[in-house]
């Protein structure tokens, strides 16, 4: 029986979001942690650690637990949740007790990733841990008719990992899950500047240099930005203009590598599943799905229509929460699961 203590976690590499059914997603916060390197004590979690990244001292260094999906430090990661679900409590306030956790994961994780991140929920106080596929939980919480005998294809870019699945009757149909997403865009746009320009410039920078003026094809009005770096030749600061076209050309691999695993799922996918997305469109979700012109791209180099979901960004947070009302049936799928792999 579904409980409002319940929880779904969008556990993400770049971001978490928790869910609470009837309240909506009650915590948004960047998956970062900073902690003292002497004693290991923990000086941040969340926005007050990302604004660390780069500016800390010697002894506080900032981190992103979280890598390409998965769990890469388990012990930051089960501290950053415990602080991420007491959040979301205090945020039900009348309520208190342990909460069964839904906790969305890349589709392409192994048996060993997922059991982490399980453990790592009831490390951080859950009564009880289950994992769901991000593009299910995509697909969900934009609203297509995953239950329905009909293909619905999904493509959600986040920021460890870009999803690409196709949905028939409640299950994933067929499915590729890449490491390329949001922070091999800050990376390439990093080397780029560092390439053209001889300009270190940071993630952060990087990071609102996509979100300003980036694209995934030319813009038609271009556009541009100031940024702030080092020089690698002098050593001083320097500040330089960089244009929207110079990005989605910084962009043009990462992007293409997206575009090419949305071809290889179609060219897997059966021809009636096909024939259903030609008539539905292949709908993005996650924080890449706001990347300009991506939408555009895709459509021209698969002949499909491509549709941006409503609130992208919400779209795996939402699906998790809204997951929790089949809690029992995911439970009874991960014995079955483990029954198969030789585990109790």
């Amino acid at each position: 029986m579904f409980s409002v203590r319940d929880m779904g976690v969008d556990l993400g590499t770049a971001n978490t979001l928790v869910y609470v059914k009837g309240k909506g997603i009650v915590v948004r916060e960047p998956s970062v942690v900073a902690m003292r390197t002497d004693n290991g004590a923990i000086e941040a979690v969340g926005l007050d650690a990302k604004k660390m990244i780069g500016r800390t001292p010697g002894n506080i260094v900032a981190v992103r637990p979280m890598k390409d999906g998965v769990i890469a430090d388990f012990q930051t990661t089960a501290t950053m949740l415990r602080h991420f679900i007491r959040q979301a409590m205090k945020a039900k306030s009348n309520l208190s007790g342990r909460p069964r956790v839904m906790i969305s994961v890349p589709s392409g994780i192994t048996a060993v990733e997922r059991r982490a991140v399980e453990d790592a929920a009831l490390e951080a106080g859950a009564k009880d841990a289950q994992v769901i596929e991000e593009p299910m939980a995509a697909a969900i919480g934009a609203g297509l008719p995953v239950g329905e005998p009909t293909g619905s294809m999904v493509v959600d870019i986040g920021g460890g990992t870009t999803e690409v699945a196709i949905i028939s009757l409640g299950g994933i149909v067929t499915a590729r899950s890449i490491r390329v997403a949001g922070d091999e865009m800050d990376e390439a746009i990093i080397q780029y500047i560092k390439k053209v320009y001889n300009l270190m410039i940071g993630e952060r920078t990087a990071e609102e240099l996509k979100i300003q003026i980036g694209a995934a094809e030319e813009l038609e009005e271009a556009r541009s930005l100031d940024i702030r770096g080092r020089d690698l030749l002098t050593g001083l600061p320097r500040t330089f203009m960089v244009t929207s076209k110079e990005i989605s050309e910084a962009l043009s691999d990462t992007v293409g590598s997206i575009v090419e695993a949305v071809k290889v799922t179609l060219e897997k996918s059966p021809p009636e599943l096909a024939a259903d997305i030609m008539d539905r469109g292949i709908v993005l979700t996650g924080g890449g799905a706001l990347l300009r012109n991506l939408d555009k791209r895709l459509s021209r180099e698969t002949g499909m229509p491509v549709l941006v979901a409503e609130d992208p960004l919400d779209c795996v947070a939402v699906g998790t929460g809204k997951a929790l009302d089949n809690y029992d049936i995911y439970r009874k799928r991960t014995i079955a699961l483990r029954k198969a792999q030789g585990r109790s």
